[in-house]
């Protein structure tokens, strides 16, 4: 736990402004992204601090997967069933604003605006599926 962290924070429930949705993985939260880049973008957060993307092991992809399943399933709790038109990664550092591990859930991706699909754009030097 680092208390400078805001994610942190928020896993533990002590920001009361952001509500946390319902997830099934004890050792993750789910939220809603304080500026979308799409109709539904919300971020999957391990309770657990752990650094950006970068500090990912082999030992971690299981992790990866649950958090890309409580993606899933954050998604079809909020009436969106196409899974084929989902949008999910990492900010690359230094493109990455909150150094706490979090995957972007965005759908539908063909939505996304033009910034988001800069942004948010799939396998880019700044955000990787």
């Amino acid at each position: 736990y680092d208390a400078k962290c805001v994610f942190c924070r928020i896993a533990r429930r002590e920001e009361p402004g952001t509500a946390l949705l319902p997830c099934e993985d004890e050792d993750l939260v789910c939220f809603r992204d304080i500026k979308p880049g799409a109709p539904h973008h919300y971020l999957v957060v391990p309770v657990k601090h752990m650094g950006n993307c970068k500090t990912l092991k082999t030992e971690h992809i299981p992790l990866v997967r649950r958090m890309m399943e409580v993606g899933k399933a954050v998604l079809q709790k909020n009436n969106f069933s196409d899974l084929n038109d989902v949008r999910m990664g990492f900010h690359w550092p230094p493109f990455c604003s909150i150094a706490h591990l979090h995957l972007h859930v965005l759908a539908p991706a063909s939505q996304l605006g033009f910034l988001s699909r800069i942004y948010y754009r799939i396998n880019s030097y700044w955000f990787i599926t």
